[in-house]
């Protein structure tokens, strides 16, 4: 497995799959490409899906945070993020696949609001030998400007994609 570039900004196609933006909602994405052995593509994803994708996974290679702890309320699957300074983001889990999730804020520190997002892995749409981290979201600015809300969650989806992409060069 090789990494052939750091974070790019996601495809607009990507980021419009997530759920209804409101008229003026704020649309972040990014990704990270990987090159992997076009003979072990399915395992090869599958190994990156089993270490990083999980629903509570994040815990383990996002650097600002400290915990992360699954709940349910009936059949509706939440996880409670803890940050590194205590704060916590409570969110619910909208849809699974066998390589993505899509998820909703529900209560947050963050300057945002009516947030949608979906984290996923997917075969690159030009080259046959990579896969990409994709991290994409749409929602509303609250308490700050639009684009200091984006440069938020942006830094969030910059730091965790970086941290997955150093995680992957140790290993070389």
């Amino acid at each position: 497995m090789k990494l052939t570039s750091t974070l790019l900004v996601a495809t607009a196609a990507a980021m419009l799959s997530i759920t209804a933006a409101h008229a003026g909602s704020v649309v972040v994405g990014k990704k990270l490409e990987i090159e992997v052995d076009e003979k072990k593509m399915t395992e090869e994803k599958a190994a990156l899906w089993a270490k990083f994708g999980g629903w509570c996974a994040i815990a383990e290679w996002h650097p600002a945070l400290s915990g992360c702890e699954e709940t349910k309320e009936g059949d509706k699957a939440f996880r409670i993020l803890t940050l590194k300074d205590g704060a916590k983001i409570k969110e619910l889990l909208l849809e699974k696949s066998d390589f993505g999730y899509k998820y909703q804020i529900i209560e947050s520190p963050l300057p945002v609001k009516n947030y949608m997002a979906q984290f996923s892995l997917t075969p690159d749409d030009d080259d046959t030998d990579e896969v990409n981290f994709s991290w994409s979201a749409t929602f509303d600015p609250e308490g700050k400007t639009a684009k200091e809300a984006k440069d938020v969650i942006e830094g969030i989806f910059k730091g965790g994609l970086a941290a997955i992409e150093a995680q992957l060069e140790t290993k070389k």
